[in-house]
C-alpha cells in the first residue's frame, strides 16, 4: 500500500496539511506521522497487557533505527488483528513497507524523523506508565504544571520541531535554526493542549487526567467529580488558564509565518490551515460551557475549514491579512 493511501485513511484532517507541502519534504514527513500513528497504535491495543505496551512503545524507535527482522515480526504478530479501525490494521500490517519508505528518505532528514518518534513514545510511555490502565478507573491528575508542560512538549512541540526542521531544510528561513525550531515547539504546546482539552470526557473514562492536582486543589475539585458534566462550572477556570496558554503559544504563529518566503506558498499554506483551525478550536473551547459532558464533542464545521482554504490565496499573498485574521478569532477567546 502507497504511503499517501495510508495517510489519507489514517488522518483525513492531516492529510489535507500534508497535500499542501512541497514534494520535497511531504515523504519524510508523512513517513514520520505513520510512525508515530504506529506507536500510538501500540499504545492502545488490548492485545497486550500495560507491561507489554511499554515494552514495545520504549523499543519502537530502536526498531525504526536498527530495523532488526525478527523484532519487526513479532511486533506485528504481537499486535494484530483487533485494531478497531480497519485502516489501522492495514498499518500494523505494512510496518516493513514503512521502514523501506524511511530508509529512502533523504539521510539527513532522518534523524528528524527519529528524534520525533522517540518524544512521542515517551509520551505515550508516561501514558502507559503513570496513569491507570483499566476503563472506569477513579482519573489520576498529572501533579503539577511542569508535568502537562513536558507532556504537551513531547506530544505537541517536539512534532512542531519537526515540522520545522523540515521547513529550515526545504526553505530559505531569515532567522537563526534553533529560533525558527523554538516558535515551531510553541506553536506544536499550542495544537497539543487543543488535542487536550477536546479528548477531556474520554481521557477521564481511561483514568487519564492530565491537568494538574494543583489546578484541581485551587478550585476544590476531585478527579472523580470530573466523571460529572455537573462539575463543568467548576473546571471553567482551569479550562480557561489552559486556553489562555495555549493562546499565547499560538500568538507566536504570527511571527513564525512571516518568516515563511511567499516564494514558498506550498509551506505557507501548510502552515497556516493547522494554526487557523486551532484558533477556532479554542474559541469553541472557550465558549463551550459543559465540557465535562461525554456527549458533546467541541468541532469546528466543515464551513469554516471550507472558508480557510477558499481565502488561502490572500494568506499567501499577504502576511498582515493572515496576522490579522489570525487575531480576530483569537480575539473571541473570553
Amino acid at each position: 500500500m502507497e504511503i499517501e493511501t495510508l495517510l489519507k485513511n489514517t488522518s483525513r484532517s492531516l492529510y489535507l496539511s500534508v497535500q499542501a507541502l512541497p514534494q520535497k519534504i511531504r515523504p519524510a514527513f508523512g513517513i514520520a506521522y505513520l510512525l508515530c500513528r504506529y506507536a500510538d497504535t501500540i499504545a492502545d491495543t488490548e492485545l497486550l497487557p500495560p507491561e507489554r505496551r511499554i515494552f514495545w512503545i520504549s523499543q519502537f524507535p530502536t526498531i525504526v533505527q536498527t530495523q532488526n527482522a525478527a523484532e519487526e515480526k513479532q511486533l506485528i504478530s504481537e499486535i494484530s488483528g483487533k485494531a478497531e479501525n480497519p485502516y489501522e490494521e492495514e498499518l500494523i500490517k505494512h510496518l516493513t513497507a514503512c521502514l523501506e519508505i524511511y530508509n529512502n528518505i533523504e539521510s539527513s532528514l532522518q534523524p528528524f524523523i527519529l528524534e520525533v518518534v522517540h518524544a512521542v513514545c515517551e509520551g505515550m510511555r508516561i501514558d502507559l506508565s503513570y496513569f491507570p490502565h483499566k476503563k472506569n478507573s477513579t482519573p489520576k491528575a498529572f501533579p503539577s504544571e511542569e508535568d502537562l508542560y513536558h507532556y504537551c512538549r513531547l506530544m505537541g512541540g517536539k512534532p512542531g520541531r519537526f515540522w520545522s526542521q523540515l521547513i529550515y531544510h526545504a526553505a530559505p528561513i531569515s532567522i537563526e535554526e534553533e529560533l525558527f525550531y523554538q516558535l515551531g515547539e510553541r506553536v506544536g504546546d499550542s495544537l497539543q493542549i487543543v488535542n487536550i482539552l477536546r479528548d477531556l470526557p474520554k481521557d477521564l473514562q481511561m483514568g487519564r487526567c492530565y491537568f494538574p492536582q494543583t489546578d484541581l486543589n485551587n478550585v476544590s475539585l476531585s478527579t472523580t467529580e470530573l466523571l460529572s458534566s455537573s462539575s463543568s462550572p467548576r473546571f471553567e477556570p482551569i479550562k480557561q488558564k489552559w486556553i489562555r496558554w495555549g493562546k499565547d503559544n499560538l500568538t507566536e504563529g504570527k511571527r513564525y509565518f512571516s518568516l515563511l518566503p511567499k516564494t514558498q506558498p506550498r509551506i505557507r499554506t501548510s502552515v497556516a490551515w493547522p494554526m487557523l483551525w486551532t484558533a477556532d478550536n479554542f474559541v469553541k473551547l472557550s465558549e463551550e460551557p459543559d465540557l465535562l459532558n461525554p456527549q458533546k464533542r467541541v468541532k469546528i464545521p466543515r464551513s469554516t475549514i471550507y472558508k480557510t482554504m477558499f481565502l488561502t490565496p490572500f494568506i499567501l499573498l499577504n502576511n498582515t491579512f493572515f496576522q490579522q485574521w489570525l487575531d480576530k478569532k483569537l480575539a473571541k477567546i473570553n
